[in-house]
């Protein structure tokens, strides 16, 4: 196995996805199995899917858009919100496979299919990945979760991110070999020929506030503890929602430091979290959110800092490397999803995040994209959606 990363921040889409691509094989020194890219919404995707695809024939192709550029061992990219990144894979003892669906109507049937046509293009249908990753149109990815486990089980691990565009205004897609989708499921299913660890963390730290949802409706909650959802949270924060509780308002930047948590599972008595992101609150008390919740959850107010949004990046790193036993001269590469959110919280310091990451791999090529919700597999085995998060494969070498 070896794995190669390549970048361009030029603007223009046939320049941009040729200089990335040749530097994609330079480095590889041969045509890629399996071509993980990510690109901003800015360019012409239709055209640079085709072109990708032209020059890549016999590569399975996975991705989608990402907020305002990447990153990779060489920085963070990103030139007036203009940016693209690719990872490439030559693997020839293992197997790859890309499949996409519709979300339609039925979210799980459609993830359901989108995996059956990924083990199809990697020729082992009916057999079980290493593991899955994954990039959806924000919206329905616990359902899509469910869907993929339909039909691989629930023990293989699936990772990923939710495809994002720079503007917040539903311009996101997703890639699957030469086609573009708005409202899709694209997912890859790997039977790598060496180890892959995965990692799925936040960062943050839970307070001592929570509340048990009592009513909701998808990703909407009406009331926590039978009071209304926004003016629960508005205490949590110290009144810092008061002056738009009557009018409501998007509450999605001011909160990324507090966000709330709900217990997924426990390593030695201590609780793992995944995180649940407010997008807005509204005039009855109501707040929309990033991901689905239930009547009956307990909800936390977490807590995060801008420091450790810059430091966790290797500490997640580190954690996929310790999930198989790996050094750092075990790795080949590493595949990222780091919460577009949190990004724009710390933009400034990204240089930061990306030293982390690589002082983690001694160097070694890693791409990441930044996300609107990630996916990944915790420690107790268990595949969730969350927000704020970031999820990593490590390859082994």
């Amino acid at each position: 196995m070896k794995i190669a990363s390549s970048w361009s921040t030029v603007s223009d889409t046939v320049l941009a996805i040729k200089e990335a691509y040749n530097l994609l094989v330079s480095r590889l020194e041969s045509p890629p199995d399996f071509i993980a890219v990510y690109a901003t919404d800015t360019y012409d995707l239709d055209k640079l899917l085709s072109l990708l695809k032209q020059a890549a024939p016999n590569a399975q192709i996975f991705g989608g858009t990402t907020c305002l550029g990447v990153m990779t061992e060489e920085g963070f990219h990103s030139n007036n919100g203009s940016g693209l990144g690719m990872l490439g894979i030559c693997d020839k003892s293992g197997s790859y496979g890309v499949g996409a669906s519709l979300t339609g109507d039925d979210p799980r049937a459609s993830a359901a299919a989108a995996v059956t046509e990924a083990l199809e293009q990697s020729q082992r249908l009916g057999q079980m990945p290493g593991l899955v990753t994954m990039c959806a149109a924000p919206g329905y990815e616990e359902l899509m979760i469910l869907g993929i486990q339909d039909v691989i089980g629930p023990d293989v691990p699936v990772s990923g991110g939710s495809s994002a565009d720079n503007a917040i205004n539903g311009q996101w897609k997703q890639f699957a070999n030469d086609k573009v989708y708005s409202n899709a499921l694209v997912v890859a299913t790997i039977f790598p020929s060496m180890p892959v660890g995965y990692a799925f963390h936040s960062g943050y730290s839970p307070t001592e506030l929570s509340g048990t949802v009592t009513r909701c409706k998808d990703r909407i909650i009406y009331e926590i503890d039978g009071r209304p959802a926004s003016h629960v949270y508005n205490d949590w924060t110290n009144g810092e929602l008061s002056d738009i509780l009557a009018t409501g308002g998007n509450v999605l930047a001011a909160n990324t430091l507090r966000p709330l948590g709900k217990v997924v599972g426990q390593v030695e008595s201590i609780p793992y979290y995944r995180l649940i992101h407010p997008i807005m609150i509204h005039p009855d008390g109501s707040i929309t959110l990033f991901a689905t919740v239930y009547s009956g959850d307990e909800l936390t107010l977490m807590t995060g800092t801008r420091e450790s949004l810059v430091s966790r990046a290797g500490r997640v790193v580190q954690a996929a490397l310790e999930s198989k036993s790996l050094a750092q001269s075990q790795i080949s590469g590493v595949l990222m999803n780091y919460c577009a959110g949190c990004m724009l919280k710390v933009k400034d310091d990204m240089p930061k995040v990306v030293d982390g990451v690589s002082s983690t791999l001694n160097g070694k090529p890693f791409l990441g994209a930044f996300t609107f919700g990630e996916q990944g597999c915790f420690l107790g085995g268990e595949n969730c959606h969350g927000n704020l998060m970031i999820s990593v494969l490590a390859f082994g070498s």
